[in-house]
């Protein structure tokens, strides 16, 4: 059974503003899904759809097989959501904050302050238990926001911009953390950003959205076939023999190769040909690369 099933899914608000467009899309169980885009994509409306915040317009969703737009309540059982602005109290401790939490979702005060506990152990957040929220700096609010959403172990997580405002060494703890979860945890983590970059160290399936409508989903390796069939090879060389047909892009020249192996015969008919080879550079297109190259494409399509 897949993780997250969205199917033909809408939603128009009333004032008449179309947010999402018939998006459809599947997530397995214990994935780090990317759901990129810009702001305004359509992302933050999928979330709220997805945990019952939000009816939709049109289409169904589902997450471990519960409706969210028939019980809500079910899905917040075996969710954890974090916003950009996660809503905590700055008068209590970070350990009230989360004892509080997890009362709310029905466990004891005992088990409640055992998973507080380890969970602020295990956010390297022990040494700030009893300090008050209002204390806090960015990355541990953002850090006890996680623990927040944590608290009763739920079996998908979404974050929204997850990293926004943190320090490089808060984001890589950060980081680790996500990957933690769904690697062994088996947590799904459905993770919504604009920061493509950032989403390609740590995600291993991806959604790219714009204005509402899905360009593509699959992993790295799938997205990179839609616009390029292989490595592009730059080279820079004093001298190039015409039978490789490399394109001169000024300094550098370029070409497409299928796999790593094509290279070295391409360098040794230059060196055969009397050339100095000065940097030689082989790369996949990465995920920003993928994510303009479809905007074009349906630009075109559309303007066709």
């Amino acid at each position: 059974m897949h993780a997250i099933t969205v199917s033909n899914l809408a939603k128009t608000y009333p004032s008449g503003k179309c947010a999402l467009d018939g998006v459809s899309f599947n997530i397995k169980a214990g994935e780090v899904f990317g759901f990129l885009g810009p702001n305004g994509a359509g992302k933050t409306t999928t979330v709220k759809l997805l945990n019952g915040m939000l009816t939709p317009s049109q289409g169904a969703s589902a997450v471990f097989g519960v409706d969210p737009a028939a019980q809500p309540d079910k899905v917040h059982e075996i969710s954890g959501v974090i916003t950009e602005h996660a809503q905590m109290y700055d008068h209590l401790t970070g350990a009230q904050n989360l004892e509080f939490y997890a009362s709310a979702f029905g466990l004891t005060a005992k088990d409640g302050a055992r998973r507080a506990a380890d969970l602020l152990e295990w956010l390297d957040l022990a040494e700030a238990k009893d300090r008050k929220l209002s204390s806090y700096s960015t990355g541990m609010r953002q850090r006890l926001s996680i623990a927040r959403a944590m608290i009763h172990n739920p079996k998908a997580l979404f974050l929204d911009e997850p990293t926004a405002g943190l320090d490089p060494e808060s984001v890589h703890s950060v980081n680790g953390m996500i990957q933690n979860l769904a690697r062994e945890h088996g947590t799904t983590v459905f993770l919504c950003t604009h920061q493509l970059r950032y989403a390609q160290e740590i995600c291993t399936n991806y959604g790219l959205i714009d204005n509402g409508v899905m360009l593509a989903t699959g992993t790295l390796a799938e997205l990179t076939a839609m616009v390029q069939s292989g490595i592009k090879l730059t080279i820079k060389a004093d001298k190039y023999p015409s039978e490789l047909n490399l394109t001169d892009n000024g300094e550098f020249c370029e070409t497409v190769i299928r796999t790593e192996a094509d290279i070295a015969p391409i360098i040794k008919k230059i060196v055969e040909n009397g050339g100095n080879i000065y940097h030689v550079s082989a790369a996949e297109p990465s995920l920003e690369d993928i994510y303009f190259a479809l905007i074009e494409r349906r630009k075109e399509t559309h303007h066709d």
